[in-house]
């Protein structure tokens, strides 16, 4: 069926989403027991991708630090360093960096957020500020309670914004 595909003019060609190789690339390194070369990932992938094409996608991986490389012979091994979903937080955290007014965005990534979304986030932020709890008084240094307590600051903010008591 793939030939009849690359033959037909009139049948669209699929086009993969943004991300969607960076995902298949991650998860082929994940399955892995011991980190692995560009070519295992090929074959494990399958679908005629070229060599260079993983090479590229393992070096975006590596330059936001989701895998990691290491010498081996003439040639680089990898590991995966997180997880697809660690991807996706990378990329939320990137654009987010990006914007001048990071208050304004998550306001408004908070109220688009479907109810079911909104108490998983919810959870998460309590989770969050309880274990913050914990570190602050578990006998860290002056450095980590101060960052426990911004972090916290931020929790406390987005649950304002979620429950509609923000500032």
């Amino acid at each position: 069926m793939a030939q009849r595909d690359r033959e037909d003019p009139h049948r669209p060609s699929r086009r993969r989403g943004q991300g969607e190789l960076e995902s298949q690339v991650l998860g082929a390194l994940r399955e892995a027991q011991d980190p692995v070369t560009a070519a295992w990932v090929q074959e494990r992938l399958g679908g005629g991708l070229a060599y260079t094409t993983v090479v590229t996608i393992l070096t975006r991986l590596l330059a936001k630090d989701a895998v990691a490389r290491e010498r081996r012979g003439r040639s680089f091994v990898w590991r995966p360093t997180a997880d697809v979903a660690g991807l996706a937080a990378l990329k939320m955290r990137r654009l987010l960096d990006g914007e001048s007014d990071r208050e304004a965005v998550l306001a408004s990534f908070v109220t688009a957020l479907p109810p079911d979304d909104e108490q998983v986030l919810r959870a998460l932020l309590e989770t969050a500020h309880a274990t913050d709890g914990a570190h602050a008084t578990d006998g860290a240094d002056a450095t980590d309670g101060a960052d426990v307590v911004g972090r916290a600051d931020v929790v406390g903010e987005a649950d304002g914004v979620l429950d509609g008591t923000e500032d």
